[in-house]
């Protein structure tokens, strides 16, 4: 057993997030273990870029209201307790609703050393398109 201290927060990077994300590295599993855990803290408005896991990817929202995107248009909202697996290969998005912050853990294995496909900004407008009702799944 051993005991992990935890990390100081690190500013997401631009070339992934679009607005404020902060990252605290919880776990990066040693063989054979595969495990990579984070908490990931969005401000308003703040999410990731569009991505993709080649074994896919475990969000557990701890606090907040956050959405989830496919390609295919599909938004799921998040609330505290909530749990949104994506499939491997699937292209996503997470990130906060435009009013509220939003904390997630999330988790994903690596595969022959590779744990994220990282792609192009979610824009704007399918951004928002995102907070429309009709949109969400509750």
């Amino acid at each position: 057993m051993k005991l992990t201290p935890p990390t100081p927060a690190a500013k997401g990077p631009t070339s992934r997030f679009t607005g404020d994300v902060f990252v605290n590295a919880l776990h990066n599993g040693e063989a054979p273990s595969r495990l990579v855990a984070a908490m990931v803290r969005f401000t308003p408005g703040a999410r990731t870029n569009w991505h993709s896991h080649p074994l896919g990817q475990t969000l557990h929202c701890t606090d907040g209201t956050g959405l989830v995107g496919t390609r295919d248009g599909t938004v799921i909202a998040m609330r505290p307790g909530d749990t949104v697996h994506t499939p491997p290969g699937e292209e996503h998005w997470h990130g906060a609703t435009r009013d509220n912050m939003m904390c997630h853990l999330a988790m994903v294995e690596h595969h022959d050393g590779q744990s994220s496909t990282w792609l192009e900004p979610v824009t704007d407008q399918d951004y928002e398109t995102a907070h429309t009702p009709t949109k969400e799944t509750p």
